[in-house]
């Protein structure tokens, strides 16, 4: 029986960011991936919106415990939970930005980074 290849931390660091998205009912979420990219700041942006406040929060609140519980790790940095507009989470190698649907269309950041290959996430709603 052929054994099953180890993921990749960044790739369990994603799938347990995506996961928590969808468990919280995220809107439209996605992956742009920077792993090609030279220069580039981080492997990969996930992108998602909630329709409030509430749900960003519990959306970033999720995200936070999620990975905690899949892979160990804890946040470099997070931001935004003051007013919950844009909340970002900064996991290194992967950075986590939940906005609420106004903040998303406005800031457009899926365009800003239109280089970087894009995957969308069946999130089941």
């Amino acid at each position: 029986m052929p054994r099953r290849k180890k993921k990749e931390p960044r790739e369990l660091l994603i799938e347990s960011v995506v996961t928590a998205m969808t468990d919280t009912k995220a809107k439209n979420p996605v992956i742009l991936d920077f792993s090609g990219m030279k220069g580039a700041v981080c492997d990969a942006f996930v992108i998602c919106h909630g329709s409030s406040r509430t749900q960003t929060e519990a959306i970033a609140d999720h995200i936070i415990e999620e990975v905690k519980k899949q892979t160990g790790q804890n946040p470099w940095h997070k931001e935004g939970f003051e007013n919950a507009e844009w909340i970002l989470i900064d996991y290194g190698d992967v950075v986590t930005h939940i906005f609420q649907e106004e903040r998303r269309r406005f800031y457009n950041i899926e365009q800003l980074w239109a280089d970087a290959p894009l995957t969308k996430v069946d999130s089941h709603a």
